[in-house]
């Protein structure tokens, strides 16, 4: 380390307070879905691949023994994707869109019918960043086209800016289901 950051750091200059970390709003399905994933890879996707390099090992030279040298690769993705889905469950807060009552505006787990400015209708689903799932129609809250919605009712106009620049976006239905 470069003395003069050792220093300043001894001063206390130079040093940022903790930042807290982001809300991580999720709904009661995709809080079970990270929960589950986390299970299976903890009780079942794990400790197969330790015993397959428990196995490996046993067999001698590790240097060209491919179960062995695929088996560490393999177990350090599970570690880093576990550690990824703890933190984001730590910081998980549950919004069940059922339990919205103002139902007359666009808010997180809303399903919004909308016509955009090419006369095309669209359904979204405005979810957690960890649900996201574009096949279903389903979006970030902090996608550009949720931030737009966010709060507007049936009738309203908002832009919403795009690649291709900004585009208006006429609110059509609001929903709210279970999740």
């Amino acid at each position: 380390m470069h003395p003069r950051k050792f220093e300043r750091r001894q001063a206390g200059e130079g040093t940022a307070a903790p930042v807290p970390a982001e809300k991580n709003y999720i709904t009661p399905a995709g809080l079970k879905r990270l929960q589950d994933e986390l299970r299976q890879l903890r009780v079942i996707e794990r400790p197969k691949v330790v015993e397959t390099v428990a196995w490996a090992a046993g067999n001698g030279d590790r240097s060209e023994n491919g179960d062995y040298i695929y088996g560490k690769k393999r177990l350090r993705e599970i570690d880093r994707r576990m550690r990824f889905l703890l933190k984001r469950l730590e910081i998980a807060v549950v919004v069940d869109p059922a339990q919205q009552t103002r139902r007359d505006q666009v808010f997180f787990g809303a399903t919004v019918t909308y016509v955009d400015g090419d006369d095309r209708e669209r359904t979204v689903r405005i979810v957690g960043k960890d649900e996201v799932d574009s096949d279903r129609g389903e979006i970030s809250w902090t996608s550009p086209v949720a931030k737009a919605l966010l709060k507007a009712r049936v009738g309203d106009t908002v832009t919403v800016q795009t690649p291709n620049g900004p585009d208006a976006i006429e609110v059509l239905t609001i929903t709210y289901h279970e999740a």
